[in-house]
């Protein structure tokens, strides 16, 4: 808490001396234009690096911070590499959050989404064989470099999205902060280079994309081995841009779901994050559109019953119909491979509860909206997984989910759900397990636009 206070009262004080501060209107239009700033690009990735080592070291007292000249020779070596026992949470997040700060140390100082990509990789491979004393393990390149882009992206677009520069006094010190928490690299970026808190014009590159937020608060009813279980849940969901805008330029359509619920296994239960990375456009008539769409994704899925976390790659086609004045009909179906997921084991593999997998994954959704009131949905996602380290020989994922939703009035809707996960798993020395887990959720949601 001591920490949080003083790195508030620094940055408060970074932007009020700024602010104070007038400029002309071509001096502000060329201020705003984008800039590679490499010194400040590195800068912010020797900090992403360093920071957290010197706290593991210094004051958590790690083990694995515990290098040498030795471990960094026998981590150079292409043959020490290793599959890791971490836990998921190390994997599965702690991993593509450190990315994501490689990523965003060049994003921020100008560089393009495609040329900030490497950043997030060779972050890794830095950290991982100079920072640690443990060999260097596939899976956190994978989960780093991937994740990192992934995550890195999403928050500098909303972190960005968050900032108005033209705002001003306790508005606009609440906005930078919160874009700081969002994205901690481009919050720093904005300090060394003296926007913070700076009034002038928004840059001629200003993010127009609307965003959209769905709240929900409800009650669900689930049933695992036999035992039925009851519980309240949460659940947010972020819309940024759609499909048929600006398709062409990465990340322009984002979408992230998380849920939390009162559940034995986790209090949060769903993370799932889709970012469009390019777009062809297919047909677009004035009652038919249809649009191919390549995709990042990530889903991460923890209930009673198992647990689930992915990194993929699809190609997804978006198709719009406008049957009538009032109904609409909207589908989605996709596919492509997963890169790397990690799998419960009921066996334990080295002492590990989870397998490393890569496969191929897919999905398919279809939606009813009637006189903007009523709205109808089917989903299905599905995974065909192959083992590359661990025990199961191989892994059958599929979810189908189905939504009612009614306008109840002005932005709250009343909805149920229920919904059907399965997981099967295919053991070569050992029985097969398969885990169920149906549900039906009953919430009020609060629905917002913004742009």
């Amino acid at each position: 808490m001591k920490l949080m206070k003083v790195i508030l009262i620094i940055l408060i004080l970074f932007q009020t001396v700024p602010s104070l501060c007038q400029y002309s209107i071509t001096d502000t239009i060329r201020n705003t234009l984008p800039k590679k700033k490499f010194k400040m690009a590195a800068v912010g990735f020797f900090i992403a690096e360093v920071a957290p080592w010197v706290i593991d070291n210094n004051i958590r007292n790690v083990d694995y911070t515990h290098i040498s000249w030795q471990t960094v020779k026998h981590n150079l070596s292409l043959s020490s590499w290793k599959w890791d026992n971490d836990g998921l949470t190390t994997n599965e997040f702690g991993h593509p959050y450190s990315g994501g700060l490689f990523f965003s140390a060049m994003r921020a100082n100008g560089y393009s989404f495609w040329q900030s990509v490497p950043a997030s990789f060779a972050g890794s491979y830095l950290w991982e064989t100079f920072a640690e004393n443990q060999p260097p393990a596939p899976n956190d390149f994978i989960n780093t470099g991937f994740g990192g882009v992934i995550l890195g992206e999403m928050t500098f677009k909303l972190s960005n999205k968050i900032i108005d520069n033209r705002s001003r006094g306790v508005k606009r010190q609440l906005s930078e902060v919160l874009a700081l928490l969002v994205n901690p690299m481009n919050g720093l970026s904005r300090i060394i280079n003296g926007k913070w808190g700076r009034v002038t014009y928004n840059p001629v590159d200003h993010d127009s994309s609307k965003i959209e937020a769905e709240f929900d608060a409800g009650v669900r009813r689930f049933r695992v081995n036999n035992n039925n279980g009851f519980g309240f849940y949460a659940h947010a969901k972020l819309i940024y841009g759609t499909p048929f805008e600006n398709y062409k330029t990465p990340f322009s359509n984002i979408l992230v779901n998380i849920e939390f619920g009162e559940d034995d296994s986790s209090k949060l239960n769903i993370v799932s994050a889709y970012g469009s990375l390019q777009g062809w456009r297919v047909f677009n008539g004035q009652k038919n559109k249809h649009l191919l769409v390549l995709s990042a994704n990530y889903d991460y899925i923890n209930n009673e019953a198992f647990f689930y976390s992915a990194q993929s790659i699809k190609c997804n086609l978006f198709s719009v119909i406008k049957v009538t004045d009032k109904l609409a009909v909207s589908t989605i179906i996709g596919g492509g491979p997963v890169i790397l997921s990690a799998v419960p084991d009921n066996y334990l593999y080295e002492g590990r509860d989870y397998d490393f997998c890569s496969g191929v994954g897919f999905h398919g959704s279809f939606t009813l909206a009637f006189a903007n009131i009523l709205f109808y949905s089917i989903n299905y996602r599905g995974g065909w997984l192959k083992t590359i380290n661990g025990n199961a020989n191989d892994y059958l994922l599929h979810a189908v989910t189905s939504e009612l939703k009614c306008r109840v009035i002005d932005n709250f809707f009343f909805c149920i759900e229920p919904g059907y996960f399965q997981l099967h798993a295919g053991y070569k020395n050992y029985g097969d397990v398969n885990k169920t887990y149906p549900y039906l959720r009953v919430s009020l949601r609060y629905s917002l636009a913004n742009k």
